[in-house]
């Protein structure tokens, strides 16, 4: 029986896991790599510390640390299926077909983003089709960008995009913008954005890099096309909660609610942290003090029940 496993391998699970480490708490550490989402990004210009750094770097420095600490165990190249109560805690059940026990859970599992699951899209990850625009806005200084979507996410990655591209498409499927009025008003009056409507991507263009993008217009149905450097793909994301599902309280997105003093759920023994949980800004930094405040909290429920 563990004291506690953890769920998930981005900035929040490593943090927890450090953490876990350093109090001495029996740990298991379960996902199916290191880095998170962040991993396909070509360079982070806000992980704190780090002026530049590479997805790829990040995963590698935020393993390596986590290995520094030989006390907890990691298993890797596996995913989380269930999680279940039993008298004394939890069960885990792995897509490996493993089954761990624990006292506590840590679900820092994460989220995916939604694919638009279009040609082009898959080849071109990270070679001009991007996910997080705070991340990777700075890649189109002088360049022509586009983005992908028209609620918050979308308009908030033209804002991000805003000091650095000479050009910015949004492309929204529906007739009009979904996101906040204000926001809305912002991006309208800037000259450098220019909002397509009723546009339905289709191809993700490129050889080696992304050159541009296909779309239909769904009202007069002509393929259209458009020159791009960059592609921001803002649709939504979907949180990595369905292991806990049945046991925690979960809003209509798909996130865990948690008490963020604590980071606790509604199911007494299991925590949440980083982007699988209703906090608003979904950060990497962020995770990770959320992930440290988890730990803390969990090693005060250990002591007290020792």
């Amino acid at each position: 029986m563990y004291d506690l496993i953890i769920i998930g391998g981005g900035p929040a699970g490593v943090a927890a896991g450090i953490y876990a480490g350093r109090k001495k708490i029996k740990t298991l550490i379960i996902t199916d790599s290191f880095g998170g989402q962040s991993i396909v990004s070509a360079g982070i210009e806000n992980w704190i510390g780090e002026k530049n750094i590479s997805g790829i770097d990040l995963a590698k420095k935020l393993e390596e640390h986590l290995r520094f600490f030989e006390e907890i165990e990691i298993l890797e190249n596996d995913l989380v299926l269930k999680v279940e109560k039993i008298d004394n805690g939890f069960k885990v059940f792995t897509k490996n077909q493993k089954i761990f026990e624990t006292k506590y859970v840590l679900v820092a599992s994460g989220s995916r983003r939604k694919k638009l699951n279009v040609p082009g899209e898959k080849e071109f990850e990270g070679k001009g089709v991007f996910y997080c625009s705070i991340c990777d806005a700075p890649l189109l200084k002088n360049k022509v960008a586009a983005v992908i979507g028209g609620g918050n996410a979308g308009l908030e990655a033209v804002l991000d995009l805003l000091p650095y591209a000479s050009n910015i498409y949004l492309l929204e499927f529906n007739d009009k913008l979904k996101g906040d009025e204000k926001t809305q008003e912002k991006i309208r009056l800037n000259s450098k954005v220019k909002i397509i409507f009723n546009a339905q991507t289709l191809e993700i263009l490129g050889n080696q890099l992304v050159y541009g993008l296909k779309y239909r217009d769904r009202l007069n149905e002509q393929i259209k096309e458009l020159k791009v450097d960059g592609i921001f793909v803002e649709i939504g994301a979907i949180p990595n909660s369905e292991m806990v599902k049945d046991l925690v309280h979960i809003n209509n997105f798909g996130e865990i609610l948690v008490d963020l003093q604590t980071q606790k759920t509604s199911y007494p023994g299991i925590w949440a942290a980083g982007d699988v949980t209703n906090r608003f800004y979904k950060q990497n930094n962020i995770a990770v003090g959320d992930a440290i405040v988890a730990l803390l909290n969990i090693n005060d429920e250990l002591n007290k029940n020792k």
